[in-house]
């Protein structure tokens, strides 16, 4: 039996959000999805708000992920500790509220999805996600674990995913927002992506507007970011597990493009 498996790039700005709530459902049906995670680190452009969470959710995700902005807005944080399908990087300090690994019943029985962040170039220093996924894989046994590996090096996420080759049924990494050509199936059967891309305004630097990241590259005052205005896009893969053993079967990026949800 096949198991398929959405994996949504990072969602950026209220316009973002209104694109899953409009569309994910009907994406999830064409394409015959069994289970549905979401990046939404950014929902508030910069960080979530528990209200954007909960409209995710009943969109059509089964579970949301975060990055390195998870905890930038202070509603947040009890919603962190309440809500068991909102998952933050499990290397960030114990002492930040949530999880960062969650198991979840589904049609083929409980599968494991985890969240961890990198360390190149993040600002600040999480554990180290190589020793640390070690003690995951043991403490959460699962015959599907599925990993957003939240990153800004692309050379670090292929060091993960060549790492779990075999562990694990899917990994795919997010933070830089731009999808990768390399959706690939490794050679012990992991699914895997550099990058799934993000559910946001085309006509943007990574969601938010040029003018703004414009200014802040050439060095002058900025204001508080803004999700860019304009058409919206869901970029995701889903990949395909084989549900008896675990192991991926195929990868496909998925492209949607949606004039109106910029309208409101």
């Amino acid at each position: 039996m096949e198991f398929r498996i959405l994996a949504v790039g990072d969602v950026c700005g209220d316009a973002g959000v209104r694109l899953l709530e409009k569309n994910l459902r009907r994406v999830k049906r064409e394409h015959g999805v069994d289970f549905c995670v979401v990046n939404g680190e950014n929902a508030a452009t910069v960080g979530i708000l528990p209200r954007q969470a909960d409209a995710i959710l009943e969109a059509g995700a089964d579970v949301i992920t975060l990055g390195n902005h998870s905890y930038n807005r202070k509603e947040i944080a009890g919603y962190l500790d309440e809500s068991r399908w909102i998952l933050r990087p499990a290397n960030d300090s114990s002492l930040f509220p949530g999880r960062g690994v969650g198991s979840f019943d589904t049609k083929i029985g409980p599968i494991t999805v985890m969240n961890l962040i990198g360390r190149c170039n993040m600002g600040f220093g999480p554990d180290n996600p190589f020793l640390l996924v070690d003690r995951l894989l043991k403490e959460y046994p699962a015959r599907v674990t599925l990993l957003d590996f939240h990153a800004e090096a692309s050379s670090e996420k292929l060091a993960m995913g060549w790492y779990l080759d075999g562990k694990v049924s899917a990994l795919w990494g997010t933070h830089t927002h731009v999808p990768t050509a390399d959706n690939q199936i490794l050679p012990k059967g992991t699914g895997y992506v550099t990058d799934l891309g993000m559910t946001g305004p085309i006509r943007s630097v990574i969601g938010i507007r040029p003018e703004q990241s414009v200014a802040t590259f050439r060095g002058g005052l900025n204001s508080r970011y803004e999700t860019a205005p304009g058409p919206c896009k869901l970029e995701a893969v889903l990949f395909t597990v084989e549900s008896t053993t675990g192991r991926c079967v195929n990868t496909e990026r998925i492209w949607y493009h949606d004039t109106d949800t910029a309208r409101g």
